[in-house]
């Protein structure tokens, strides 16, 4: 099986990028957006953000900055360079509608979405990126450490939801397609693996652990959707 490296002498960041558009992929990729137009649009909408954790947002903007720095040096494709553009604009958008937009920031409850993945998480998936980084440079570090801190991203929205319980049905929706997109890119990745005998152990360990932290997520979300319901969440044991 050959490494993701293989013989070009490119980076597993600059193959990731430059890997050849799947079926599953494209369908990952629009899941991902969908998930954050659909958050826009809730703001907007209702004007309030309850239920809505802006730490996850901020811990999203570390992941796409750490990941799409190469925007300042390397071009691969209009698509390319338009969605990272993108998923980095809109979630600093995200941030500033719930931080300082009024009168959206007004319904931010601090209190309430009050994981610190500042102290939790930061530190780890920079530690983590280091000692897993293919090559010592700064994109490849900051490449490994963006993959273990977004497999994390959704710790704080699912402990605010967890506090209130009762899920909005777009905030559900939001999370929903966060997590399907996930699970697009696992199969994205067993599609590479038969196709292309492409090897990526970060980003499979990491894609990984997030898509099992939807697990539990998921399951309440079918189930409303099944059953027409309001997402209800368990109180936690």
């Amino acid at each position: 099986v050959k490494r993701a490296t293989a013989s070009s002498g490119q980076s597993v960041a600059e193959q990731e990028t430059r890997t050849a558009m799947n079926i599953f992929r494209f369908c990952g990729d629009m899941l991902h957006l969908t998930s954050i137009m659909l958050l826009v649009f809730k703001l907007h909408r209702s004007k309030s953000c309850v239920g809505v954790s802006c730490r996850m947002q901020e811990m999203y903007a570390l992941v796409f900055i750490f990941r799409y720095l190469d925007l300042l040096w390397s071009f691969i494709s209009v698509y390319n360079t338009v969605m990272k553009i993108t998923y980095i604009t809109t979630t600093c958008y995200l941030i500033y509608l719930m931080r300082y937009k009024t009168p959206v920031c007004q319904t931010y409850e601090r209190s309430t979405d009050s994981f610190q993945y500042e102290i939790y998480l930061l530190g780890p998936c920079v530690l983590l990126g280091l000692i897993c980084a293919e090559e010592y440079t700064i994109p490849d570090i900051l490449w490994s450490s963006s993959i273990w801190l977004e497999s994390v991203s959704i710790i704080p929205q699912l402990v605010l939801l967890q506090q209130i319980r009762e899920v909005e049905n777009l905030t559900s929706d939001f999370v929903g397609c966060m997590g399907a997109y996930r699970a697009f890119y696992i199969l994205n990745w067993i599609y590479r693996y038969f196709a292309e005998d492409y090897v990526n152990i970060v980003g499979w360990i990491g894609g990984l652990v997030q898509t099992g932290l939807y697990c539990d997520f998921f399951y309440y979300y079918a189930k409303s959707k099944w059953y027409g319901s309001k997402l209800v969440l368990p109180v936690a044991s």
